[in-house]
């Protein structure tokens, strides 16, 4: 299937403020683009872009002050497959873990294991390690936290999330991200689009999703803590230890929103 994607976000900027973008989608599916997913802005300004520790792409510009507006679009040919369901993967010992993945048991800003790590293993101890006690996280995640937009808080954390109950999308990563490390599974955050593909259409406006992907077996799987089943047309953007590694914008100065509109669209053949 194709999947039409883009973004319109525009700032208000009180004077010359430098920002840092992560924006563009993950170099994994570029060769899914039908052509590339150029970010424009108005008024123009120069783009400089570099890649992340974390292999993420990232852009650098200097807004003027004033409103200014950045944009993109384009289409990417997916599978259509849902997510990979693997019940038998198992569980890596942590002394056999790669190097590159020992980062992803550790604490970070958003996932405090050292606060959780009680409370993970009184609920999860007892699943079997591998799929089964994953699953048993975001299933215990999916009914703990009740959704609404109108709950988001930028500096919600796991433990917040666990104690509040309330959340977005990407509270329920945090809390499962936090709960798959205090159980030595390997837990990485993810951002990108998801639309309303093979699910009913939504009534909420479009936003960025987060997600999550866990270490069995030797590969990484996605797995999603709000939406629980395995879902069609992930287009992945960034990933990294927690939203502060894929925040889509950190802006050096004074601002407001003025405008936040994505789009995530199968195209329909006749």
């Amino acid at each position: 299937m194709d999947i039409k994607i883009g973004y319109e976000i525009s700032y208000n900027c009180f004077q010359p403020t430098p920002m840092m973008l992560m924006l563009n989608v993950h170099h994994t599916r570029v060769n899914d683009m039908y052509a590339p997913d150029i970010m424009s802005t108005n008024p123009v300004v120069p783009i400089t872009g570099y890649r992340d520790a974390f292999g993420n792409w990232c852009s650098r510009i200097v807004a003027p002050a004033g409103l200014i507006t950045i944009t993109t679009s384009t289409t990417v040919r997916d599978s259509g497959l849902p997510d990979r369901v693997v019940p038998g993967a198992s569980q890596v010992p942590v002394e056999q873990l790669p190097d590159d993945v020992l980062v992803f048991l550790l604490g970070s800003r958003y996932c405090e294991t050292d606060r959780l790590s009680d409370i993970a293993w009184s609920l999860f101890g007892g699943y079997a390690p591998g799929w089964e006690r994953a699953q048993a996280i975001v299933n215990y995640v999916h009914y703990h936290i009740k959704f609404g937009y109108q709950n988001a808080r930028a500096t919600r954390t796991a433990w917040e999330a666990f104690n509040e109950q309330i959340g977005v999308c990407r509270d329920y990563a945090h809390l499962a991200v936090a709960f798959c490390r205090c159980m030595n599974i390997p837990a990485r955050y993810c951002t990108g689009y998801l639309g309303d593909i093979g699910v009913p259409v939504s009534a909420d406006p479009m936003d960025f999703s987060a997600w999550f992907d866990v270490y069995l077996d030797g590969d990484w799987y996605t797995m999603d803590a709000r939406n629980r089943i395995p879902r069609i047309g992930r287009v992945l953007i960034a990933r990294g230890r927690d939203a502060t590694d894929v925040a889509i914008s950190n802006v050096f100065g004074p601002n407001a929103l003025m405008r936040f509109k994505v789009w995530t669209d199968e195209v329909k053949t006749p």
